[in-house]
């Protein structure tokens, strides 16, 4: 058995799989999900699991170099895009939601939140752990 980090066989699967360049969605719990794109379904009741907590535990496994953000996540929800900002030291882009939508559609997965706040999306590119010699 694991000792520590993510315990859901299919996330931790799933990240393993990754390639650089491959991207995996952290959604709230309203996000469409592309009928082609796998759904990690995990949301159990509202807010259960909570956004920042499924991310933090992707973050703590995946390497990570770029995200993506929609742009109206500022706007509607500034406390939250705060929040993602303080666990990014990577470059983030903002597109619009529609078009996060349609991007969505590449993703290797998308994990499903039970989050309720608008917005409560993040795609995350994956790098490579090489380090120059």
């Amino acid at each position: 058995m694991k000792r520590r980090g993510i315990l859901n066989h299919r996330i931790m699967d799933t990240i393993a799989r990754m390639g650089h360049g491959d991207l995996l969605v952290v959604a709230d719990a309203g996000l469409p999900i592309p009928a082609e794109v796998e759904r990690i379904d995990i949301a159990l009741i509202r807010g259960v699991p909570d956004f920042l907590t499924v991310l933090d535990a992707v973050l703590d496994e995946l390497v990570v170099e770029e995200v993506v953000l929609a742009q109206e996540m500022s706007a509607v929800s500034p406390e939250l895009e705060d929040k993602v900002r303080q666990r990014i030291s990577q470059p983030i882009t903002r597109i619009a939601h529609e078009e996060f939508k349609q991007l969505t559609k590449k993703a290797i997965a998308v994990i499903r939140t039970g989050e309720c706040t608008s917005y409560a999306n993040i795609i995350l590119k994956s790098g490579v752990n090489f380090r120059e010699v």
